[in-house]
């Protein structure tokens, strides 16, 4: 069996990053043929785009180089940013504004990673289609 892979990377910035990072994965999304399938995953992967870019922006005060990949069996999301602090998950009042992204990532994604580097960190969750990859 052949295991063709297909990527994208693009780096937002700071300021407006957060929808364009949405709306440039959402037309790659697009010529993923599971994809129409499953309009909840999709949802689930913007979802998650939305919050590892904004933590990149609001936590790390970086830039975000996001990469998708697609493997056959996973759609891997990955945030790399300039702090190598890792997120981690807080208890957040039904007040707060914010304090819920890791917690969503992690509710979200069917897999989820966290890795320092030499400068900063990245940030990759994996969503698996319900209904495989064929076509």
């Amino acid at each position: 069996m052949t295991v063709k892979a297909m990527g994208w990377a693009h780096s937002f910035p700071v300021s407006g990053g957060v929808r364009a990072g949405r709306q440039w994965t959402r037309g790659h999304l697009a010529s993923l043929p599971w994809t129409a399938r499953e309009p909840e995953t999709v949802d689930a992967i913007i979802l998650t785009v939305s919050e590892l870019l904004t933590n990149a922006h609001i936590h790390a005060h970086s830039d975000a180089q996001l990469v998708l990949t697609w493997d056959g069996d996973c759609l891997h999301i990955s945030v790399h940013d300039d702090d190598p602090t890792l997120p981690r998950p807080r208890d957040a009042d039904d007040s707060a504004v914010s304090g819920r992204g890791v917690s969503i990532v992690q509710a979200l994604a069917d897999d989820w990673a966290m890795r320092c580097q030499r400068h900063g960190k990245t940030v990759t969750a994996c969503f698996r289609p319900a209904t495989g990859s064929a076509e």
